[in-house]
């Protein structure tokens, strides 16, 4: 039987960071207002909140949003016709036997579940090329935050997620955002690709 619905790629959610962390800005959270003494060496750093509110980070999500916009769009322009032919089908029903019927729904279930591969596939290369983006602003970020924490004098760094409370002196996050966007302040990059999956033919029976 011929499926009525689809996997799409969608655009919403595609980006480096999800919407709590781009929600939460470089210079703090609610939890904040447990406001502690400053400790000598002790330091917090955010790096969701560094790909939020870096310049990098942001072009990265504007390039992944507009791929995966364009992914959507290949699918849903091969999608139309499969469903145009898939009507038609279902208006010529009551004029064919039902081996006449099942045999002309074989090809069109066959490339119903072409793209439906076809989608997932994409879906993956977008999470693939996320991972790769991430990673590679990570790896740009890490001299900065270096940096950084030898400049304040830090000799333990922790995540600011974590903290419940703390003096905002120890958070590192602005300064390590004001000096990634020095050293870099866009990026593009395209899709990456995989390998499609292989479908099994069917066993002789």
């Amino acid at each position: 039987m011929i499926r009525h619905s689809i996997a799409v790629v969608s655009a919403v959610g595609l980006g480096l960071l999800g919407s709590s962390a781009l929600a939460q800005g470089a210079t703090g959270s609610p939890g904040e207002a447990l406001v502690g003494p400053l400790v000598p060496g002790v330091c917090v750093l955010s790096r969701d909140a560094v790909l939020a509110n870096a310049k990098v980070g942001q072009a990265a999500n504007a390039r992944l949003l507009e791929l995966s916009k364009q992914v959507q769009a290949e699918i849903e322009a091969e999608r139309a016709p499969i469903e145009a032919d898939l009507k038609a089908l279902e208006a010529q029903k009551a004029t064919l036997t039902p081996a006449q019927f099942e045999e002309r729904s074989k090809p069109l279930a066959a490339r119903w579940e072409a793209l439906q591969r076809k989608a997932s596939l994409r879906g993956r290369e977008i999470e693939a090329t996320r991972v790769k983006a991430l990673g590679g602003i990570a790896t740009q970020a890490q001299p900065v935050i270096a940096q950084v924490y030898a400049s304040r004098k830090c000799g333990l760094l922790l995540t600011r997620e974590a903290m419940m409370g703390g003096n905002p002196a120890a958070d590192l996050t602005p300064a390590v955002v004001q000096g990634l966007d020095a050293k870099i302040s866009t990026i593009t990059f395209p899709r990456e690709t995989l390998p499609a999956e292989t479908v099994a033919a069917p066993k002789a029976r």
